[in-house]
């Protein structure tokens, strides 16, 4: 039998989901990790959006770090590659003016406290922002930003963290959010994804499923 890998992301949870996310080998969560509680409370991977106010928020003071779900995780993910979202500023500022600060790079803080608080830290590779921009454009996406801080996870685990016989498992994904993301394609790229059996979506028949063979 291969890991339990189970992405958990901050939409809405189906009853039951939090045993079932805590019985993983490996549980990634988000940024805040507002899915503490109904998600179920391990957390090994905090997955964050190291640019723009996210970042500033999450590494300015304490309280972030100092939170139940970072502080039980092992490893920060930092998700957007700084090089790229430099390169990409140019153009992002001349489509969408108002982002302003969108690009400002805080993975060194995010780097920062990984070492103060004894943590593994890294940054997703930007080759897997550009396959995941290639892979979208087969759902005809509307002009977008970036893909969402969840997809560079589902994405970063199915190309470098899953081993053969692993199941990767997802919870809370909604697919709904901020305007820049490309939400109603990277819905379907994670369904295509599911069609050729790489991950599993935590439902209420999978909890049925898991607590009757328990």
């Amino acid at each position: 039998m291969g890991r339990r890998i189970t992405i958990v992301g901050n939409g809405e949870l189906p009853p039951g989901a939090a045993r079932l996310i805590d019985r993983s080998d490996i549980v990634i969560r988000f940024n805040d990790c507002r899915s503490l509680g109904l998600g179920g409370t391990r957390t090994d991977v905090v997955a964050v959006c190291n640019t723009g106010r996210p970042g500033l928020e999450m590494t300015e003071g304490t309280e972030w770090r100092e939170s139940d779900g970072v502080r039980q995780a092992a490893v920060i993910w930092s998700v957007r590659d700084p090089a790229k979202f430099s390169e990409m500023e140019p153009d992002i500022r001349a489509c969408w003016p108002e982002l302003t600060d969108f690009c400002a790079d805080y993975t060194e803080g995010f780097a920062a406290i990984a070492r103060e608080t004894g943590k593994g830290h890294i940054v997703i590779p930007r080759g897997v922002h550009e396959r995941l921009d290639a892979a979208l454009e087969a759902y005809a996406p509307m002009p977008y930003v970036c893909p969402s801080t969840g997809l560079f996870a589902i994405a970063h685990v199915l190309e470098s963290v899953s081993d053969d016989g692993d199941e990767v498992a997802i919870a809370g994904f909604g697919h709904q959010g901020w305007s820049g993301h490309p939400f109603a394609a990277e819905q379907q790229l994670v369904e295509a994804l599911a069609g050729e059996g790489r991950l599993t979506r935590i439902s209420p028949t999978s909890i049925f499923s898991a607590s009757e063979g328990a």
